[in-house]
C-alpha cells in the first residue's frame, strides 16, 4: 500500500454539510477505493483538512480524491509520500 495526503479546502456548500455522518461516509469512500484513512485532521491556513490515507496506487488515490470531491464538495489536492528512510535509501 502507498501512501497519500489529501488536502482538502471548503467551499462554502461543504461547510453547511458539515456532520459527523459524512466524516464516516468519506471514510467509506476510501474504504470503497481499497484502502484506508491512516488520519485525518482540521487544519489552518491554506489547507482546511488533510487525510493521510493507505491506497493501493496511484489509480485508486485518483478515484478516492474525486470520490471524496463528489461527496462532499470539498477540493482536495492528493500527493503521494514515503517514509524519509525510505527516501534516504532512494537517494542514497
Amino acid at each position: 500500500m502507498a501512501t497519500f495526503l489529501l488536502c482538502g479546502k471548503y467551499s462554502s456548500q461543504a461547510l453547511e454539510q458539515m456532520s459527523a455522518q459524512r466524516t464516516q461516509q468519506a471514510v467509506e469512500a476510501v474504504q470503497q477505493c481499497g484502502g484506508e484513512v491512516e488520519a485525518m485532521y482540521a487544519t489552518l491556513g491554506q489547507n482546511d483538512l488533510l487525510f493521510i490515507v493507505s491506497l493501493p496506487g496511484i489509480e485508486e488515490a485518483m478515484k478516492a480524491s474525486i470520490a471524496l470531491t463528489k461527496l462532499t464538495g470539498i477540493a482536495f489536492s492528493t500527493t503521494p509520500a514515503i517514509p524519509v528512510q525510505d527516501f534516504d535509501t532512494l537517494i542514497g
